[in-house]
């Protein structure tokens, strides 16, 4: 089984334009994300449509492909990158270029949903809430949740707190039931990026503003990976601020 790694990286943004390139400890951010990746996949490639993200990466020695600028989410820029490529990859994981410090462990578990006796088509990672997590933390409508079956496959995302636990106070919630936080990194089989790509949006994609729903509109199942790591996600300049200050701090 052969695993591709694959940062969609685009220069516009509308909360935080040019943010692959922001300076994150003394590197771009794009590149805490390459070199975290290929602590856990050998093969890693920036898909970039910007050259000036072209031009960073190369500068640091990493592998980047160009894209069309016309995509509509990462998971379309991923699939022309893996075809530019090559075939040869059995599975495709796709990193999001604003995660800094995606962590080893949190790759490899997401490979391993492949790797199993019955392998997958779909994987995700999902993180449980703490009981001691503030309730503004699970109410947070950034902050996507994921509800699965007794074998782990993903039943619905959404940005709702969902299960909704009738007839328990909400300061109680997070006491009652182990709620799931969903984690944007995904692994496809070649085959299946093919087709999700060619999926029209859903119904439910479009209220959520989720992608992954379109795929479970269309039948896919989606297996989730748990992970006890969480991440420093990077959508605008004050994320910046507090992903600097974490870094100071890992290395006091």
């Amino acid at each position: 089984m052969r695993f591709l790694g694959i940062i969609p990286a685009r220069y516009a943004s509308t909360r935080f334009p040019g943010k692959p390139l922001a300076m994150l400890g003394g590197k771009p951010v794009i590149q805490h994300v390459y070199e975290q990746a290929s602590k856990a996949i050998d093969d890693v490639y920036v898909a970039t449509d910007d050259e000036m993200i072209e031009a960073v990466v190369r500068a640091f020695g990493g592998h980047v492909v160009m894209t069309s600028p016309n995509h509509r989410s990462g998971t379309e820029r991923c699939w022309e990158a893996a075809q530019k490529i090559g075939d040869q990859y059995d599975v495709i994981i796709n990193i999001q270029g604003d995660e800094p410090f995606v962590q080893a462990s949190q790759l490899k578990a997401l490979m391993e949903c492949f790797l199993a006796a019955f392998p997958n088509e779909i994987a995700t990672l999902a993180k449980p809430f703490s009981a001691d997590d503030p309730f503004a933390a699970l109410e947070n409508v950034n902050t996507p949740k994921v509800v699965m079956n007794n074998l782990g496959m993903a039943l619905y995302f959404s940005r709702a707190i969902i299960p909704y636990q009738r007839g328990v106070e909400k300061s109680e919630w997070l006491k009652g039931h182990t709620y799931y936080k969903h984690i944007g990194l995904y692994g496809y089989t070649r085959s299946a990026l093919q087709k999700i790509i060619a999926l029209p949006p859903s119904p439910l994609e479009q209220a959520e503003s989720l992608e992954q729903l379109r795929w479970i509109e269309n039948g896919y199942n989606i297996q989730v990976a748990l992970t006890d790591v969480d991440t420093i996600g990077i959508d605008t300049p004050e994320d910046l601020k507090r992903a600097e200050d974490f870094l100071k701090n890992r290395q006091a």
